[in-house]
């Protein structure tokens, strides 16, 4: 029985990488009934693929394994696209067109059904065709040009364009296009760019721009580790620590914890003289450990927290009592997200391998018996 405000929803996952499955994921742990539709020649074997239970973004879904060559399986993903009330890919513009399954048949067969296209670059425009990956999608937003130190932009891995921009918008809009297609009949295409949804990302950021908060300068404004109140310290030990005092009485309360009395700190906003109050920060904060300033700092106003490593992380107090992490197969990974007090999400099942599911998810999904049988028999489905 599935469990999430998603429940009764029906979805068809054509399988892809990075953000397509994590998208799928997130749909799954929020009570969807989705359906991934495998390559037949798929594997599992490396952290990732599908059936390995490391492949934590893979979790939740029930695996139905087509030959997409074959025309018997490209009729059974039109038969499942007409009991869907979504269906997604992640493939270049084109792809699924040739294959047959493109959004004018998949529409033709199903005119409520939401269509769900997620590419690095979108639909059109002059890169619509080229390879790329998130590094490339967030280079022309500006958001990577605003990420790292002074003298290079940083990836801030792959979390900007394939995760946010594409990922998380892709489900937004896909679930904003169900909310019309229950109301009025008519589905329609989300064409869910990572590119454009990393510029989106950045709204605040070219608003500041604009108001002349902001500069193309990087480590020279307040959020992006130029203020000396809102970044990352090491301490004695090694370990760092994060700050956030923006606000003057999270600021004044900094400066109380620190024992820093130094005048100079009471121009809190005068961006020139910011590198030499981080100067003076980073030497008080390398006075202590980092489970030191924990114990000083942590809970209070002051806007604190320790960098913590993805080993560290899941056993914070704050996350164990919030449960945000979970072990699922001695993988530990983080739960479902957001909460809801009603109808709360749920990892619906772990990975599953390529056409594990492909008799029970197509008998589920109202197909005889004997078509099954028949799909297995011409090498249509495995």
């Amino acid at each position: 029985m599935a469990q999430g405000p998603l429940d009764g929803v029906k979805i068809v996952e054509f399988s892809g990488i990075g953000p397509g499955p994590f998208c799928g994921m997130l749909l799954s742990d929020l009570g969807a009934d989705v359906v991934r539709i495998d390559r037949k020649s798929g594997a599992a074997g490396s952290p990732g693929a599908p059936g390995d239970r490391f492949a934590v973004t893979t979790r939740g879904r029930r695996s139905v394994a087509l030959d997409l060559k074959h025309p018997d399986a490209v009729e059974t993903c039109l038969k499942l696209i007409e009991r869907a009330d979504i269906a997604f890919e992640g493939f270049r513009p084109g792809v699924m067109e040739r294959l047959g399954l493109g959004p004018d048949v998949a529409l033709s067969r199903n005119p409520k059904l939401v269509y769900g296209r997620m590419t690095g670059w979108g639909q059109t425009g002059p890169l619509a065709n080229a390879a790329g990956h998130d590094i490339n999608y967030i280079a022309i937003s500006g958001a990577l040009h605003a990420i790292g130190g002074a003298e290079q932009p940083i990836p801030p891995l792959n979390l900007v364009g394939d995760f946010g921009g594409g990922a998380l918008y892709l489900a937004f809009g896909m679930l904003a296009a169900l909310t019309h297609a229950r109301a009025t009949g008519q589905g329609q295409v989300v064409d869910a760019s990572m590119s454009d949804g990393a510029a989106s990302l950045m709204a605040m950021f070219y608003g500041f721009k604009a108001s002349g908060m902001w500069t193309d300068h990087r480590q020279n404004n307040m959020l992006d580790g130029g203020a000396h109140f809102y970044g990352t310290f090491r301490c004695a030990d090694g370990g760092w620590v994060a700050l956030g005092s923006i606000e003057p009485q999270f600021y004044r309360l900094l400066l109380e914890k620190t024992g820093l009395s130094d005048p100079q700190f009471q121009r809190q906003m005068s961006r020139a003289d910011w590198p030499e109050l981080r100067a003076k920060l980073t030497a008080v904060i390398a006075e202590k450990t980092r489970a030191e300033w924990c114990e000083i700092m942590e809970g209070t106003d002051i806007c604190f927290a320790p960098v913590l490593n993805l080993e560290e992380a899941p056993h914070h107090p704050h996350n164990l009592a919030r449960g945000a992490f979970i072990d699922l197969d001695g993988v530990v990974q983080p739960a479902p997200a957001p909460r809801f007090s009603s109808t709360p999400g749920a990892i619906q099942a772990p990975p599953a391998a390529v056409g594990e599911h492909t008799e029970s998810a197509l008998l589920d999904w109202g197909f005889p018996a004997e078509a099954v049988a028949t799909l297995r028999a011409s090498g249509a489905a495995g």
